[in-house]
């Protein structure tokens, strides 16, 4: 998966870009890489789908007007 939270703010992380890095980061994933203009994670269906329902609701709910988001399915799930 790979994200955004918009809008942006080049001098200070704002609050929902900073609540969807947490819950990335604390998220059961097998790889996350947190950037200051995307975040990428990888990990199983259920996993991914479960941390981004909680990213999407925690960082609308912290001031989020736009989260884009791309999930792509790889490997053995594809199938």
């Amino acid at each position: 998966m790979e994200f955004t939270t918009e809008p942006f703010d080049l001098d200070e992380a704002p609050a929902h870009a900073v609540v969807a890095r947490e819950v990335i980061q604390s998220a059961q994933l097998d790889a996350v890489d947190v950037g200051p203009f995307g975040n990428t994670a990888e990990g199983g269906a259920d996993q991914v789908l479960t941390a981004v329902d909680s990213l999407l609701r925690r960082a609308l709910a912290s001031g989020a007007t736009r989260v884009s988001l791309q999930v792509n399915v790889i490997g053995e799930e594809a199938r």
